[in-house]
């Protein structure tokens, strides 16, 4: 009897499994390192923000793991579940276009705490995390946005499955224990995305959810509790349950793994709000800085793709007046205009304050869309606003691409700046935010001790 074809998840097994620290590129592990000074930036940041309060009030202390910037010990599970939730609650935290999803905001915090859980060191931690933060973004593009337009986030479906690989790698598990983990993180995947009517914050936990879930999976996998290997594209299989279809290029899983990095594609955000409105930010900011004022704009009408209506434009009503910060952050209208008014789109441009001045709010019920059907999304993510004024003159932006992406990278030192300055927002002491800094070039060659980034 012939064995039977080799499954998308196994397939994908094959590749991280094989993965060796040693031959990771050198810019890959530069990006790995980027990647971790951001996110623990983002830690830092949330650590005093209401909804990291409720957080930390709900689950249990004690256990031999990190959450960053909160005293004491948790679970690897609880710990993951917190930094992730952290990393991801301003919506700062660095995104792929392709599919999207936002790998990272998972992958480190199972990782960091799988590797302090079972004393793993950096050399583990590189492999785990370059294992999963790519896998996260070739699994985003097997079925590009379908898992949106279904009503799920991507991140917190796709999210699990990274999670549960990155974990599984960094506990050096062999190959039936990682396709087993993958294949129960396929029933452990949740995720809707209702938070969008009203600015709830579940979305906040849904990669710290993500998180906690794969390092559950990858435990339950080492003790051999069998899960489905045709997990991705089985007749009852994630696709078909996230994305209405089993159908997908599952042939990206592994094409040119190990030696094309879509991780070198990742999109670090200049900005404090949803991935789609970034190159609308940069419209914004140029139209200010070539004068325009607020107070001169009749209206703006901005070209948009169609996969970004129901999330940045509709309800038009609601995204004129968002209910509260956190929604603001997924409506285009008050991105523009708290840009135009304000000249930024940082952590202070999405409080409770500024998303009841008029003014703001004024010019961001002056804006409407229209969809281009040419629009590249999600290949490319791009900006465009044409405005209006009272005197009959027009002027016009467009933005190509996301800045922070590969067509326009930032810089190791504006990766270093932001996390800089989100430490300082988050009450820590330049001295305290400069030590780590200084250590991350080290970080991955040996033992771990995130015990610096507690409290």
């Amino acid at each position: 009897m012939s064995a039977p074809e080799l499954s998308s998840a196994e397939a994908l097994v094959e590749r991280t499994v094989a993965l060796r620290t040693e031959a990771v590129p050198a810019s890959v592990r530069t990006r790995a390192e980027e990647l971790l000074i951001d996110v623990v930036g983002l830690c830092v940041a949330a650590r005093n923000a209401d909804y990291m309060r409720a957080v930390i009030a709900g689950v249990d202390g004690g256990g031999p793991c990190t959450a960053v910037g909160h005293k004491g010990g948790f679970s690897a599970e609880t710990a993951a579940l917190i930094n992730g939730t952290a990393i991801h609650g301003e919506d700062f935290d660095d995104t792929f276009e392709g599919g999207p999803v936002h790998s990272t905001a998972v992958v480190i915090p199972a990782v960091l705490a799988t590797c302090e859980r079972f004393g793993r060191d950096g050399r583990a931690a590189l492999a785990a995390i370059v294992a999963g933060v790519e896998a996260t973004c070739r699994l985003s593009m097997v079925v590009p946005k379908a898992i949106h337009r279904s009503g799920f986030h991507p991140t917190s479906v796709l999210g699990t499955v990274g999670g549960a690989l990155a974990a599984a790698k960094a506990m050096g598990l062999d190959r039936k224990q990682t396709v087993d983990a993958l294949g129960i993180s396929g029933s452990f995947a949740s995720g809707i995305i209702e938070y969008l009517a009203e600015g709830a914050w579940i979305k906040r936990m849904h990669p710290g959810w993500a998180a906690q879930a794969g390092i559950a999976a990858a435990r339950f996998g080492q003790q051999g509790f069998f899960g489905p290997r045709t997990v991705l594209e089985g007749t009852h299989g994630l696709f078909n349950g996230f994305a209405r279809s089993a159908e997908g290029n599952y042939a990206i899983l592994t094409e040119g793994f190990g030696t094309e990095w879509f991780m070198d594609k990742i999109t670090f955000k200049p900005y404090a709000t949803g991935t789609m409105n970034q190159p609308y930010v940069d419209c914004a900011l140029r139209l200010r800085a070539r004068g325009v004022k607020p107070e001169d704009v009749k209206d703006i009408l901005c070209e948009t793709a169609e996969g970004y209506v129901h999330r940045l434009w509709e309800p038009l009503a609601s995204k004129h007046r968002p209910h509260n910060a956190y929604v603001a952050k997924f409506s285009a209208p008050y991105n523009i205009a708290v840009a135009m008014v304000t000249g930024g789109a940082g952590l202070a441009a999405f409080t409770e304050k500024t998303v009841r001045d008029e003014r703001i709010l004024a010019l961001a019920s002056k804006v409407r869309y229209v969809v281009d059907p040419d629009n590249p999304y999600p290949k490319a993510y791009t900006g465009h606003i044409r405005a209006t004024l009272k005197d009959g003159k027009v002027v016009e932006e467009r933005q190509p691409h996301i800045r922070g992406g590969a067509h326009e990278p930032l810089s190791r030192a504006e990766i270093e700046d932001k996390y800089l300055r989100n430490c300082e927002f988050g009450g820590w002491a330049r001295g305290r935010a400069q030590r780590f800094l200084d250590a991350v070039p080290r970080f991955f060659d040996g033992p771990i001790n995130l015990a610096p980034l507690r409290g």
